[in-house]
């Protein structure tokens, strides 16, 4: 159950519109890695979690924190697109400006946000990866993070305009704090016992101890790669030999007409 409360959880007010602005800022809520991929993927996760508890919480927690995201990024760009040039002619002073306006948040949405990214690909579902492994799951959600924070870093260098700033200074500190949390959480799955690297742990092996599991192949000139920590304790092939059979595929049935 959720409850909404009428204030934003940080404001979310620039000091003058940039419709120009409020297209590039559509990553950060319909993009790839947006606060709704965020939003929707730790809630799924949460949902779907047979442990109930800490974990549990935690990724309720944090879905619940980025729905107040998503809107806060939906009132910044809707307030961006205030008194947004509907034709060239109402910004002959700055032509460039009106041609960087996307359309769709005029046509589409009537001067508001899509749930799609700075190139107008809608925001789908399959951005979302709720497997059922939360040691998998919390890593992908620090790479999550990190993709939220770069972008929101670079958006940070596009604007000047201070309100917009406060607002992505406050969503890159959420962030930094919510990768240190997936980080201490994967810790704290390992010190409970509940799973471990690889991911699944817990499958069997063809051959025990299998070699292929302890050999790092390297496909590029130099050994370079050996200095790596990656490497330590692996044998290291410099020099990988293929090992299968050239593949001769059979042929197919010919209402396929395959050649």
């Amino acid at each position: 159950m959720f409850n909404h409360v009428k204030q934003l959880r940080f404001e979310a007010r620039p000091d003058g519109p940039d419709a120009a602005f409020a297209r590039r800022l559509q990553d950060a809520l319909g993009g790839r890695w947006g606060a709704l991929t965020v939003a929707n993927q730790y809630l799924m996760q949460g949902w779907t979690c047979r442990l109930p508890g800490k974990y549990r919480d935690l990724l309720l927690d944090m879905g619940t924190e980025e729905l107040a995201h998503v809107e806060m990024l939906s009132t910044m760009i809707t307030r961006l697109l205030q008194d947004a040039p509907l034709t060239a002619n109402e910004n002959e002073d700055n032509p460039a400006q009106c041609a960087e306006i996307y359309s769709a948040h005029l046509v589409q949405a009537g001067s508001g946000p899509l749930l799609a990214d700075s190139n107008g690909v809608p925001w789908n579902g399959s951005y979302v990866t709720a497997s059922g492994s939360l040691l998998a799951d919390f890593h992908l959600n620090v790479s999550a993070e990190a993709q939220s924070r770069l972008r929101l870093a670079r958006l940070f260098h596009m604007t000047g305009d201070p309100g917009v700033k406060q607002m992505l200074r406050y969503l890159l500190a959420r962030d930094t704090m919510h990768q240190n949390v997936w980080l201490a959480a994967i810790e704290e799955l390992r010190e409970d016992g509940i799973e471990h690297m690889p991911v699944p742990e817990a499958f069997p092996d063809a051959v025990p101890d299998d070699a292929y599991a302890r050999t790092y192949l390297s496909f590029s000139d130099g050994e370079d790669a050996a200095a790596g920590r990656w490497a330590n304790g692996l044998t290291y092939e410099s020099t990988p030999s293929s090992e299968g059979r050239p593949p001769v595929l059979p042929p197919a049935d010919p209402r396929l007409y395959c050649s």
